[in-house]
């Protein structure tokens, strides 16, 4: 490292949620930070400004006030169920599991709290797994909904940050692109990148990669919170598992361009070790974004449980792949049928009741904290934004009958494999299961059972009915996309997040934090997630970063 290079106590890289909150713990505790991003200002806090807010908590007082029964006992269940760890490289991140579930059934919530952060009081019910107990899935609802969404969550920690920026203790600086650690005796010792020309694009839009300079800094601590690789689908199909078949030619993206992974090979270029880089998170029902922010912009319905779920041909998809059940077991079996869309085929009943968006800007209410708007959506009619949808989507096709519907489907795909006596079919047969309160059809069980949850039954799950029932439509049609996520691997790092190296040690300097490392120790989440737990992992571990990089360096 050069002699003339900048110093600081603590060099953060990344000022997405992760890098926010490790910055603001150091902060706290008297360190001088330098948080570098390679984006301009305008996308601090990263993904997380464009989420849903959703954030996993056990036994909370919004859970009890609405009758769920939860405790530590059975999240953990529910969490090692899902995480079906099986790799000897995953005692860091079952550790990590055992400690995020003790987190959040602990003190996360009044963490949070203090801090000003609120919480919607109807609790939603994600990935509800349909397996057995000891299986993948949430028992109970789980999924908190920030007051405010992602740029809620965010809010706290950009306000501590930049009080510290007031206090001469983090320098912010934008448009800083690392491209080396600096490793000096095996330990390192800051890092080293290019200097890129200043950008005025709006956030999320990409921004230039043009360089004007460069700089190096040096630092007793270097940590990585750089998030993952959902925007580079070249990276996503590499690291492609063979376990989900052939990667898909076409995705969506359901982030941002700069999520490139790129931190990722200079990390371990210096010595950090990667693990569990084929464990990933794609959601599958994506859809193109009418008005796109970024390249191949998809939102995810977050849908409620009564949508006709269909593969291509317009064979219905087997249990438990319903909708909002068990993610990556959907994407499995989609990616075996030869085809990488599906259908949901639904009536505007439905669409009014059960259709959520992702996406902080697709909740404008919510995250707009507008109890008013809030209240709009107990009204006739589906959300605004999901009306925008089904008027201007280019995966929305609507009719008053199902030939009709059938034939603009077929004119949609283009490819002529959507068979209309097989969809027919599986509309009638399903419609069959809908004119008594009991019923064989597992998915229809499901829609039963999810209204004895008071919060469903208000405000998610419509009423049961026939989709073909007149009074029920219009009939609509949803082509369904693979949308990418989150990486599920990545670093892997101790319970102090300090990055190991090949073999098993600490790599002295470096810590990491965030969806680069796999939100903790490489893969906190095993194969699958239980959702809510993504923006909670960047809190954990990079609350966990920061206090422990601020303890070693005393």
């Amino acid at each position: 490292m050069s002699s003339a290079a900048e110093q600081a106590d603590v060099i953060v890289v990344g000022a997405g949620l992760a890098g926010l909150v490790a910055t603001a713990e150091l902060a706290d505790a008297g360190k001088r930070v330098v948080l570098l991003d390679q984006e301009p200002e305008a996308s601090l806090g990263g993904q997380a400004h464009w989420s849903f807010g959703g954030l996993f908590f056990v036994d909370s007082p919004e859970q009890r006030r609405m009758g769920i029964r939860d405790s530590r006992e059975l999240a953990l269940q529910d969490w090692m169920g899902t995480a079906a760890f099986d790799r000897p490289e995953d005692e860091w991140p079952r550790r990590w599991a055992e400690a995020y579930v003790d987190f959040a059934a602990g003190e996360k919530r009044a963490w949070l709290h203090a801090q000003g952060l609120r919480i919607f009081p109807l609790v939603g019910w994600a990935e509800r797994g349909g397996h057995l107990a000891g299986g993948h899935g949430n028992s109970v609802p789980r999924f908190h909904i920030t007051w405010g969404t992602g740029p809620g969550v965010v809010a706290p920690f950009e306000r501590r940050v930049r009080a510290a920026v007031e206090r001469g203790l983090v320098s912010l600086r934008f448009r800083h692109r690392v491209d080396d650690l600096t490793v000096a005796d095996g330990t390192v010792t800051g890092v080293r990148g290019a200097v890129l020309a200043p950008s005025d694009t709006p956030r999320g839009e990409a921004s230039n990669r043009d360089v004007v300079g460069g700089f190096e800094l040096g630092a007793q601590a270097v940590i990585v919170t750089s998030g993952g690789i959902g925007a580079n689908h070249d990276l996503v199909r590499e690291n492609w598992p063979e376990r989900l078949g052939t990667p898909p030619e076409h995705m969506l993206s359901g982030v941002p361009e700069h999520v490139d992974g790129r931190m990722l090979a200079i990390t371990e270029r210096a010595g950090g070790r990667i693990i569990n880089p084929d464990r990933m998170w794609h959601y599958t029902e994506g859809i193109q974004n009418w008005d796109p922010i970024w390249a191949r912009h998809g939102i995810r319905i977050l849908p409620g449980p009564s949508s006709l779920w269909l593969d291509a041909t317009g064979r219905r998809m087997p249990a438990p792949c319903f909708p909002g059940f068990d993610t990556l077991g959907t994407l499995d079996h989609i990616m075996r049928t030869g085809h990488e869309y599906t259908w949901f085929v639904l009536s505007q009943k439905i669409i009014e009741k059960e259709f959520g968006l992702s996406g902080s800007e697709q909740n404008p209410d919510l995250t707009g904290k507008s109890l008013k708007l809030v209240l709009q959506r107990v009204l006739p009619g589906a959300p605004g934004p999901v009306e925008a949808f089904k008027r201007h989507g280019a995966d929305f096709v609507v009719a008053d009958r199902l030939p009709e519907l059938i034939g603009k489907m077929r004119d949609l795909a283009g490819d002529g494999v959507l068979d209309a006596e097989t969809v027919t079919r599986e509309v009638v047969a399903r419609d069959r299961e809908m004119v008594n309160p009991f019923t064989k059809d597992l998915q229809v069980m499901t829609i039963h059972g999810a209204r004895q949850y008071k919060g469903d039954k208000v405000a998610r799950v419509a009423a049961p009915h026939q989709i073909l029932d007149p009074k029920a439509g219009p009939l609509i049609a949803v082509r369904l996309h693979i949308l990418t996520r989150k990486t599920l691997g990545g670093l892997h790092t101790d319970l102090d997040s300090r990055v190991l190296g090949a073999d098993g040690a600490p790599l002295p300097g470096l810590y990491a934090a965030g969806e680069v490392a796999g939100f903790g120790g490489g893969g906190v989440h095993g194969y699958r997630a239980l959702e809510g737990t993504f923006l909670g992992g960047c809190l954990f571990s990079g609350r966990t970063a920061g206090r422990a990089a601020a303890a070693a360096l005393g």
